[in-house]
């Protein structure tokens, strides 16, 4: 434990003297609002990443240190409060309390608990595998979670896990996984996704179909990686079911319920289930369809969550932490240090010399990268228009390299760098630094193994060829 701390320490203060040094002595040939913006980005993401600070106070430190520097003009700086992002996450918190308040996540447990309580491995098993199916049905990873982790939680209070020990770390690090990860390989599932999908037809006039984007990621990507998701909680959070605790029988807890205000959210809950679905037919956000949900739900008669609720059920250091980790995002593409980056990891592309197996794995290094300090979402704003150029470079045609994009920002290891794992721990109420045990092995494994599959599979698709 002090070894490490004291790491923690030593990094965040190699981290100040490297800041304050690129903003004493900028970078020779670069404005100095660049080395200004490199050191408070260094500051942040050191500051997230090894935890020493509570990540809303970081992020505080981030917003204060912008404004004073005056690095970012105010309103593109605190632009991500009005994002989508945060507002799925304010109406998340609030569906999520909703569910756990009137016990309807509990019912939900206890009608499928006969299925999943027979043993930790079927429990781990069917929850993660649920999730990823959620994700053909749901658009959003934070509705994924929303409907999922309030069920897991009380699938795992009944079966006697209790808050930190390893059983109920495990289901709430694997769901919390499951309902993002394997979202990468189905177009529609993923913000980033979308943005890649985004990018790509306006810059080069490019359309990817669902069924080739599917059946090119989720046998690897989906499948594969949900199976790993699996095995490493099942070595990283052992835990072991009492027989007593899952044959309890359920018409006992029924009648602690109130029935009334299950119906009442199930119906909600369905009706914002459909409208998230059939978000491409009527054209609304999920995100402000999650808000008309949340604003019923607080509506002082027909509601569920009392409104002096309101303060307890929305975790605001989450929303200013996920409001920051969008401002990173700004400040790393106005800076222009995504684009100096993005030409240095580029510089480490072997070129056609190299063959297509170390350009595919250089590229696919390259996405995950970009994303430590640019976040996922960012990533295709910064790789996606570099794609001519790194086509020529390998190879590729920029269709493949378009798609190694996706190898790489689909592997996570810190949480900072998607807002969705964040908010799925915050509704687990388990602490976000647990997430680490699972992401950080996951990403070895990807890049050592899954990786080098995608490849090969591609190569049996002819998608390389």
């Amino acid at each position: 434990m002090n070894n490490s701390v004291s790491l923690r320490h030593i990094a965040v203060a190699l981290a100040l003297i490297l800041a304050a040094w690129l903003v004493l002595f900028p970078v020779e040939g670069v404005q100095p609002n660049v080395s200004h913006s490199a050191a408070v980005i260094l500051i942040t993401l050191v500051g997230w990443s090894t935890g020493l600070f509570p990540p809303f106070l970081t992020a505080l430190i981030f917003f204060a240190l912008v404004t004073i520097f005056q690095l970012l003009a105010p309103g593109v700086l605190f632009a991500g409060f009005g994002s989508t992002a945060v507002w799925l996450i304010i109406s998340g918190f609030i569906i999520g309390s909703a569910i756990s308040l009137s016990g309807l996540g509990k019912r939900l447990a206890s009608r499928i608990a006969p299925y999943l309580v027979g043993s930790y491995f079927r429990l781990i098993f069917g929850l993660v595998v649920s999730a990823m199916i959620l994700g053909f049905l749901m658009p959003s990873s934070v509705g994924r979670s929303v409907v999922m982790i309030p069920i897991g939680m009380a699938l795992a209070e009944k079966v006697g896990f209790s808050r930190g020990s390893n059983g109920r770390l495990g289901v709430a690090t694997s769901l919390t996984l499951a309902c993002n990860m394997p979202s990468f390989a189905i177009l529609p599932a993923n913000i980033p996704n979308m943005i890649l999908s985004g990018a790509s037809e306006t810059l080069f006039h490019l359309s990817f179909g669902y069924t080739e984007y599917l059946w090119l990621h989720f046998p690897i990507l989906g499948i594969v990686k949900s199976l790993i998701i699996v095995a490493l909680t099942l070595v990283i959070f052992p835990a072991h079911i009492r027989a007593e605790a899952s044959d309890e029988a359920p018409q006992q807890q029924e009648e602690v319920y109130q029935t009334a205000l299950q119906i009442r959210v199930g119906i909600i809950l369905g009706v914002t289930l459909l409208l998230w679905v059939t978000d491409t037919i009527h054209g609304v956000n999920s995100a402000w369809v999650g808000l008309a949900a949340a604003i019923v739900l607080l509506l002082p008669r027909w509601g569920v969550v009392p409104p002096k609720s309101f303060n307890s059920s929305i975790d605001f250091g989450a929303v200013v932490f996920v409001a920051a980790a969008l401002g990173l995002g700004a400040l790393v593409n106005r800076s222009g240090i995504g684009t100096i980056m993005g030409d240095i990891l580029g510089g480490f592309i072997p070129g056609k010399a190299g063959g297509d197996f170390l350009n595919f794995m250089a590229l696919s290094l390259m996405s995950m990268l970009t994303g430590f300090v640019a976040t996922v979402p960012g990533v295709p704003t910064i790789l996606t228009p570099m794609a001519g150029d790194l086509a020529q470079a390998t190879g590729f045609t920029i269709p493949q390299v378009l798609m190694t994009q996706v190898v790489g920002f689909s592997t996570i290891i810190f949480p900072y760098q998607v807002t969705p794992l964040i908010i799925a721990m915050q509704l687990s109420h388990e602490p976000l630094s647990k997430l680490l045990k699972l992401t950080f092995p996951l990403a070895i494994i990807t890049v050592l193994v899954l990786m080098p599959l995608d490849y090969l599979w591609w190569n049996l698709l002819g998608w390389l060829g």
